[in-house]
């Protein structure tokens, strides 16, 4: 597990009532993530587990005990796999180095990324519980992720995000808006693999309703588009997850600013943690 830490800042911004967001800090705690991306991706969504994995319940794989995995902890229910209700994996290049890659590589050539300049961090595996999908708790999912992002200096942010289906044609209008309307700049576009990459050019640009292709969209890829967030040229069909993925990327310049706005308003306000 990296050894790493979220700058609590003010600690009452990573707390919601029972809920606490905060970086697992056991090998127990990544089981407790791990639980939950089980229950969430291959009992509810219908993902294809290995044998091993059905046989844990768990969803795992390599990059795990490399990464840094953010949680939300809702203290209302103990202190187990139960109290896990939200978590995100997170990836930065020392962690990278030491898996060999990073886990977007397997769908995307990512080498314009993987050479910006300053810090990058890849994100992934992105749950939450069932009972908490709320407004609340992804607010206080992205409150940590801000916090590790200013903590470490991230410049750029990018992974996988997913529709649910394998049926491309049956996403044509979102695949197709996400191309025309949010393609990231050249230098910054990730490219699906030659042998995975399925065009998202379906529809022409004008017979686009943007609106409708909004409320297909997941509210993960919608909330990466409200922070200035780019798409890749060309989707992937996941199997395994029963899924068609396309590539994020994010500067992280929004993120931040709404980060530093938020103590110098507490600040202001004469607030504490």
């Amino acid at each position: 597990m990296a050894d790493t830490s979220i700058d609590q800042g003010s600690s009452s911004d990573l707390r919601m009532g029972s809920l606490e967001v905060r970086l697992a800090e056991s090998d127990a705690e990544i089981d407790w993530a791990q639980a939950l991306r089980y229950r969430v991706f291959y009992n509810e969504m219908a993902a294809v587990p290995s044998p091993e994995m059905a046989a844990r319940e768990r969803d795992f794989d390599p990059f795990d005990p490399v990464c840094d995995h953010l949680l939300v902890i809702d203290h209302d229910r103990g202190n187990g796999p139960e109290s896990v209700v939200g978590t995100y994996r997170l990836i930065r290049r020392p962690a990278a180095e030491r898996a060999g890659r990073f886990y977007s590589s397997d769908e995307y050539d990512i080498s314009r990324l993987v050479a910006y300049e300053g810090e990058v961090l890849e994100l992934g595996r992105s749950c939450v519980d069932a009972g908490y999908r709320t407004r609340g708790s992804m607010q206080l999912l992205w409150r940590g992720i801000a916090a590790y992002v200013f903590q470490h200096d991230i410049a750029l942010m990018f992974g996988c995000a997913s529709l649910p289906g394998t049926d491309p044609g049956a996403l044509a209008e979102p695949l197709s808006y996400l191309h025309h309307h949010h393609l990231a700049p050249e230098p910054l576009r990730p490219v699906a693999l030659p042998e995975r990459h399925v065009s998202m050019d379906l529809m022409e640009r004008d017979r686009i309703d943007p609106k409708r292709a909004l409320t297909i969209l997941p509210p993960l890829i919608k909330g990466y588009l409200r922070l200035g967030g780019f798409v890749g040229d060309g989707a992937v069909i996941d199997h395994q997850f029963n899924t068609t993925d396309v590539c994020i990327v994010v500067k992280t310049d929004l993120v931040t600013d709404k980060y530093y706005k938020h103590y110098e308003r507490r600040s202001r306000d004469g607030q504490t943690g």
